[in-house]
């Protein structure tokens, strides 16, 4: 494979042909490769297997995020999602940030949390036999998946907690055990469950009480991933603005979000833009980053934004973003799904970690390109531009006349599909 860039100029107006061609030089794809992208769907008998009742299969759009440089490597990165204009807003913050040098990421090891709930016992002495036989549950929990402790993973400490007071409402106290495994490149949710099962039944001999729930937690709190970009003002003059207008901008919709929940509720939304779009493409479980997420930006007990904007005393942008972010690259839907294999192929990541670290960056750049533009021209005239294909397709328009449609609801900015259909008319009388 050749050394890969993640700047195509013009890919956007290549045909998909063209593009498909060209991605398949890039990654050396074979046939059925070429194959599965054009078909953009996943066969029956495997869907069968995904799933419960399957009927079918439901399929959306696979695009590349460009441009991307973390930590000195070039990413072409698969986003798989139905609205327009986010994979465009996601490169074209990466080529700003690319030319201030790219992404630095980090992320820590991939430690996650299966809870066990113990009730109807003495909490302060049930809490202190526990600490005394940890190593004696960690085993059970490792034994109970001895391949993942040969990988060099697996159960790795357990904290205790004492929760609730018995006079006030709920009106209920309980023991909370919480067992870090380290679950390396898989997400781990049905490992970490399978070692909270087994250990259960010697929590409860060993404090004689009663133990109901013993499941992961989604609020991944010790497997994080981190971005931090730095970015001189001067990428951000244009024709219309000052680069330090830009920058102030920008810092003061950070002010907004980080104030005000309304606003850190859509500023977050925006984040989640360019981050579901990879967890989904790489077969991973959207539904727990989300939540893990959500959690994470009311930690200290106020939701707020999960992105930190501010200058430097050289006026540059500096921008972070941080977030729990419990992916795979094996196992689950990820092994199971040929176009989630094809995805991985296309990103090129070796490891869980990395898969984290390219998307918490994609997230990063998908905020700095909302807030940029709501702090300039507005959302509006770059997300309608491109939703105009979209108004034109519904209007009835095929081939080029999508293209030529969109362009003219553009210029008469009237992006509206009773004017769709109307120049539709006019030009399938031409």
């Amino acid at each position: 494979m050749n050394k890969i860039s993640s700047r195509i100029p013009n890919f956007y107006n290549l045909s998909i042909e063209q593009r498909i061609n060209k991605i398949s030089e890039i990654f050396s794809l074979n046939q059925n490769e070429i194959d599965l992208l054009k078909n953009n769907s996943i066969d029956l008998d495997i869907a069968d297997k995904m799933i419960e009742n399957a009927i079918g299969t439901f399929s959306l759009p696979i695009g590349l995020g460009l441009n991307f440089l973390i930590n000195g490597k070039d990413y072409i990165v698969p986003m798989v999602v139905e609205e327009p204009s986010v994979i465009a807003a996601a490169s074209s913050a990466a080529k700003i940030i690319r030319q201030a040098g790219g992404f630095k990421a980090t992320s820590t090891e991939s430690m996650m949390i299966g809870q066990i709930q113990v009730v109807n016992c003495d909490f302060e002495k049930a809490k202190k036999i526990i600490i005394e036989q940890k190593d004696v549950l960690i085993n059970i929990a490792n034994n109970s998946e001895p391949k993942m402790k040969e990988r060099g993973g697996g159960a790795k400490d357990l904290e205790v907690r004492i929760l609730g007071n018995e006079n006030e409402y709920p009106y209920c106290k309980m023991l909370v055990i919480h067992l870090l495994i380290d679950t390396c490149d898989a997400m781990g949710a049905n490992l970490i469950n399978t070692m909270c099962e087994a250990v259960s039944p010697y929590i409860e001999e060993i404090t004689g009480g009663k133990v109901y729930l013993r499941i992961l937690s989604n609020f991944t709190d010790k497997r994080l991933a981190k971005a931090e970009v730095k970015i001189p003002y001067e990428l951000f003059d244009n024709k219309n603005y000052k680069g330090k207008d830009v920058v102030e901008g920008i810092i003061q919709a950070q002010n907004f979000a980080y104030l005000d929940t309304y606003r850190a509720t859509t500023h977050n939304k925006g984040i989640l833009n360019g981050i579901d779009p990879v967890v989904i493409a790489t077969g991973n479980d959207w539904r727990a980053i989300e939540a893990g997420i959500h959690a994470y930006a009311c930690k200290n007990g106020h939701y707020r934004s999960l992105t930190k904007w501010y200058k430097d005393n050289q006026d540059n942008l500096i921008g972070e973003l941080e977030l729990p972010m419990a992916v795979g690259i094996v196992g689950g839907a990820t092994k199971i799904h040929p176009l989630a294999q094809l995805c991985l192929k296309i990103l090129g990541v070796k490891s869980a970690r990395e898969l984290a670290e390219v998307i918490v960056c994609v997230g990063l750049a998908q905020n700095l390109s909302a807030i940029k533009s709501l702090a300039t021209e507005g959302i509006q005239k770059g997300h309608m531009a491109l939703h105009a294909r979209n108004v034109a397709a519904s209007a009835g328009a095929k081939g080029d006349l999508v293209n030529i449609i969109a362009k003219e609801l553009v210029k008469l900015n009237e992006i509206k599909i009773d004017k769709a259909k109307s120049l539709l008319k006019e030009y399938s009388i031409k």
